[in-house]
């Protein structure tokens, strides 16, 4: 599953199956700098894993993207807190 970077909607989705997906919705302080406010999968698909692999994705999209970010979201921030990996990109 690959994941998508909507920028209009200022949300990043992972689609799961035809009819499902996961996402982050974020606003934005700047330019380069995102909130991460909210991470949302399908209440049925919960429980899977799907969740810290949304996040964990959207971390390496927006590194990709040349952003930073600050987890609000209270999942964002445990997943963010698990890995040293994104404490330089993600404040929390």
């Amino acid at each position: 599953m690959e994941i998508k970077h909507d920028k209009a909607k200022r949300e990043f989705v992972l689609p799961i199956d035809a009819s499902n997906s996961a996402k982050v919705v974020y606003t934005l302080n700047s330019s380069s700098e995102m909130r991460l406010v909210h991470s949302e999968v399908p209440y049925a698909l919960q429980g899977q894993g799907i969740g810290k692999e949304l996040v964990l994705k959207t971390f390496q999209k927006l590194t990709d993207e040349g952003y930073k970010a600050t987890a609000v979201c209270s999942y964002i921030k445990a997943v963010a807190n698990r890995d040293s990996k994104w404490r330089n990109i993600i404040k929390y």
